[in-house]
């Protein structure tokens, strides 16, 4: 098991530099922290991911029994099965977060989900299994296995649900391109709108031109609330 229900959830936090208005959660990879995946975005970039009504949440998921924080996974494979144990102690320590924002005065429709690699996967299940009123969904170097729980529950929803935005480096040998390309095929297919943006020579890793484009898209997810009237 990944953690106890109510676990205290550490995070990094980006504040925006204007009024808040909405809400970003980046959720980090295995064995990986909030704060080392804020600084290696900063790398990339050379300079912090900001907005100006944007907060950005980079959370830790509390240690698990296996290597290093989040959930667990057998193996790096799309065809074994998921270990929903796990997933889902993560989907509510996460949705407590989300109902932080929400209490904060935040609605859930300015709220975006996402993640790198298994942190992208954690978004998936967290946003179309159990919140698909969020704003938005993105997925770089991410997967989901072919038998997934999210397929499953997407096949008895009805419902408009959060538009998808995947990034993957056709050079990744840990998590193979073709895998998230069957992965937006599959969501696509149960009613998922996506967007998929193959990134030529990029390994398992953040590219800038990658992060260029998330932060458009994220601006078109969550933009700038004009200020009320006077």
């Amino acid at each position: 098991m990944a953690a106890a229900s109510g676990s205290v959830l550490q995070r990094c936090i980006v504040s925006p530099t204007g009024r808040h208005s909405a809400s970003l959660i980046f959720l980090h990879g295995s064995g990986d922290s909030g704060q080392r995946l804020r600084m290696w975005i900063k790398q990339v970039l050379n300079q912090d991911l900001t907005f100006q009504h944007i907060k950005i949440i980079y959370p830790t998921a509390p240690p698990s029994d296996t290597v290093g924080p989040s959930f667990v996974r057998f193996k790096i494979s799309n065809d074994c099965p998921e270990h929903l144990e796990s997933i889902d102690v993560m989907c509510q320590v996460l949705t407590d977060l989300i109902a932080e924002e929400v209490k904060s005065g935040i609605k859930k429709n300015r709220i975006l989900i996402g993640g790198f690699s298994m942190g992208g996967c954690m978004a998936m299940h967290l946003a179309y299994r159990n919140h698909q009123d969020v704003a938005g969904v993105f997925a770089l170097s991410s997967f989901l296995n072919k038998a997934s729980a999210v397929y499953q529950a997407l096949q008895k929803n009805n419902d408009v649900l959060p538009e998808l935005f995947q990034c993957h480096g056709t050079a990744d040998e840990l998590v193979l391109h073709s895998w998230a390309e069957e992965t937006n095929a599959m969501l696509k297919s149960l009613g998922v709108t996506t967007k998929f943006h193959s990134f030529p020579d990029v390994y398992h890793e953040l590219s800038k031109p990658e992060l260029d484009k998330l932060k458009l898209w994220i601006l078109t997810k969550l933009p700038r609330e004009m200020e009320k009237q006077q």
